[in-house]
């Protein structure tokens, strides 16, 4: 028997393209979140414990992630109306790390064929061939892909790495910049190498301003944390 040949999309390619019938109705993946920044995640099953923790604290930091110009959207492999009958659950009755009454009002995909779970590799055999993985896809607002991150079933994810992670990323595209290790908003940022060797001598003999040069190849520059979330903040 030939073994099922697993896809993955890729950093820098489009979003696969799909219809899904969610707790919101009808979405059409990417194109109604065009111009907008999207998280589309997986979650293994509803009705688990680590699943209803991620729930409960994307729904609670909602409004922090649509100041930023990003739209959440979530997926298992279970039917619309288990989706609803959990959601509705955790709004009734789990209070968790003063979380309580939480409603989830960004969709969830309903995938039991697992088509859309398959177009994004999120069945991972190894793990489970019957539920996804905690996967995480950022689409920019073209309908790019720009990071991927993968959780195992058991294995929480970290949302204050999730919403770095965003930040990070439009403030890479809106000041043409890198962002070191570990950085946070108002941290030094990293400068494109220099376009021309008289430059580059300039940037090294801190001739530029602002610019700070450790070698030829490693230049950082300050940004506000004022200015960073002026620029991405909706």
């Amino acid at each position: 028997m030939e073994q099922e040949i697993i896809s993955m999309p890729r950093i820098g390619e489009d979003a696969p393209i799909f219809t899904a019938v969610t707790t919101q109705g009808i979405i059409n993946f990417p194109a109604d979140y065009k111009g907008r920044w999207v998280i589309l995640f997986s979650h293994p099953a509803d009705f688990t414990p680590v699943c209803t923790s991620e729930f409960m604290t994307f729904a609670s930091m909602e409004e922090e992630f649509k100041s930023l110009n990003c739209d959440l959207v979530g997926l298992s492999v279970d039917g619309l109306y288990s989706h609803i009958a959990w959601l509705r659950t955790i709004k009734e009755k789990i209070e968790y790390k003063g979380m309580k009454d939480v409603e989830v009002k960004f969709p969830l995909i309903e995938d039991i064929t697992m088509e859309v779970s398959k177009k994004y590799g999120m069945i991972q055999p190894g793990e489970s061939n019957t539920k996804a993985v905690r996967a995480v896809f950022f689409v920019d607002p073209v309908g790019k892909i720009r990071t991927i991150i993968y959780y195992p079933l058991s294995l929480g994810r970290n949302f204050e790495e999730l919403k770095r992670v965003l930040i990070a990323l439009q403030t890479a595209d809106n000041f043409n910049v890198a962002t070191p290790a570990d950085w946070q908003p108002g941290d030094d940022l990293i400068v494109p190498p220099a376009g021309s060797c008289g430059t580059a001598k300039d940037r090294v003999e801190g001739k530029e301003p602002g610019v700070k040069c450790y070698d030829w190849f490693f230049c950082t520059k300050p940004l506000p944390k004022e200015q960073v979330f002026k620029a991405i903040k909706k």
